[in-house]
């Protein structure tokens, strides 16, 4: 990951880290179901972008290598992770 890219992600998954907090904090305080819930959904958004970025990185830099490469079956592993990972995907939607 370049130094760019590991520095947004960094900066994403600490604000993660402190909604967390917040959303731990008012579940201690007994705030109002639907405001955790808000806050919740904000904190799966933004993982989920943090999950899209590191995705979209990795196709980038890594399977572009793998697939310009000679290594058949390193290819073919890259190829069959990025197949799990949409597999994946579709089953939590």
């Amino acid at each position: 990951m370049d130094p760019t890219q590991k520095a947004s992600t960094i900066r994403r998954l600490k604000s993660v880290e402190g909604h967390l907090r917040g959303i731990i904090r008012m579940t201690e305080e007994d705030a109002y179901c639907i405001d955790l819930i808000q806050q919740i959904r904000a904190v799966q958004a933004a993982l989920d972008k943090v999950a899209e970025q590191t995705l979209s990185n990795h196709l980038q830099h890594c399977v572009v290598s793998a697939v310009r490469g000679d290594d058949v079956a390193e290819r073919e592993r890259v190829l069959g992770e990025i197949v799990a990972v949409f597999q994946a995907s579709s089953r939590q939607r």
